[in-house]
């Protein structure tokens, strides 16, 4: 375990986050977003829920419990969160042995079995028990469907809680309702009657006291509350959403630990990286070509690109091959902060004690 008291640990933790604050969509709004959010939690945002995840889950049995999925144009998925979703599962499954179960409207089920599938991910149902029991010599991810019906959403709800029993929530890329209880997009499009309500989930979960990590990349994100009231500063349609109910499309519900990113996806990729880091544990963080190829298999089964909105191999914009890019330039300087480096002599180690 990584010492918290290093500066291996400082450096790496600072390093995750300057990574997530890059405007690499060009959208403008990370900065309000990162500086909103770190008003309210003490450290460094991805290590900070790195270290939750892991004094959690080893306390604890039970499964984590992802929710995610964003509608674009006639109710489509997006591929922001669905592929974080499956990364996020493959990472909690090799660092800690913990199995997934990821939770997502009806309709987008082929879409996140493909991304799982990119992951190297075994996607399977959850058992009518909803008992999750462990599956040697495979990698398993579990999937729950729920209606766009409220009530029913709200019922499934209520027994995922009861018979599940996740013991860590996380909410990537999902919508957030506002304070008037209305579902928008960052733009102020109404999404009521496009996705199930899965606010009520978590806040059901923070009754319970279940620890709830929240991504999100423009303040309309389930778990973003945490900055809801910084939010009208910087962000167009958070103080009026333009509609009469006029609420603005910031969320209500607040996450425990919020990451702010550049894209939701890549706030996963942060956590992955500092949990990675904190159990000095190179095989937690991915290879980017797991995550090109999660995108593309994604896009083939119907999520579109949330910039562009075609089926394209991206993710707001910006193309798997980029994305690659990112991800191997963050990996790269994870293992190199954690001492896996090369000498003169050939000799590896921390640069700072070789000679």
């Amino acid at each position: 375990m990584l010492d918290k008291k290093s500066l291996k640990y400082e450096l790496i933790s600072r390093t995750i986050d300057q990574f997530m604050t890059m405007d690499l969509t060009g959208v403008g709004l990370i900065k309000g977003l990162y500086e909103s959010t770190i008003k309210h939690q003490d450290g460094y945002m991805c290590m900070t829920a790195a270290e939750m995840i892991v004094d959690t889950c080893q306390k604890d049995r039970g499964p984590a419990l992802i929710a995610t999925g964003f509608p674009e144009g006639g109710g489509v998925p997006e591929t922001d969160g669905l592929v974080g979703a499956a990364m996020l599962a493959r990472a909690l499954f090799l660092s800690l042995g913990i199995e997934t179960l990821i939770v997502t409207d009806a309709d987008w089920e082929p879409a996140v079995k493909a991304a799982c599938l990119g992951a190297g991910l075994a996607p399977m149902s959850l058992p009518e028990s909803g008992i999750i029991e462990t599956i040697d010599f495979i990698r398993p991810v579990y999937i729950k469907t729920v209606p766009k019906q409220w009530d029913s959403c709200h019922q499934i709800s209520d027994e995922l809680l009861e018979v599940t029993k996740p013991r860590i929530l996380f909410a990537i890329e999902r919508p957030g309702m506002n304070k008037k209880g209305i579902y928008y997009g960052l733009g102020g499009r109404v999404l009521d009657d496009l996705v199930g309500d899965l606010d009520y989930l978590f806040r059901k979960g923070k009754e319970k006291g279940i620890p709830f990590i929240a991504f999100g990349d423009g303040g309309n994100e389930l778990g973003m509350g945490v900055i809801k009231d910084e939010l009208p500063r910087f962000s167009p349609k958070a103080a009026d959403c333009g509609c009469p109910c006029h609420g603005g499309i910031g969320s209500e519900t607040a996450a425990d630990i919020l990451i702010a990113a550049n894209v939701s996806n890549w706030g996963v990729t942060g956590v992955v990286a500092a949990l990675a880091a904190l159990l000095e544990n190179p095989t937690i963080l991915h290879e980017p070509e797991l995550e090109i190829r999660s995108i593309d298999q994604c896009t083939t089964a119907g999520a579109v690109d949330g910039m562009t909105m075609g089926t394209e191999a991206a993710v707001d914009g910006i193309s798997a091959l980029e994305w690659g890019g990112l991800i191997r330039a963050l990996r790269g300087t994870v293992l190199r902060t954690l001492g896996f480096t090369v000498d003169w002599r050939g000799h590896s180690g921390d640069w700072r004690q070789l000679k």
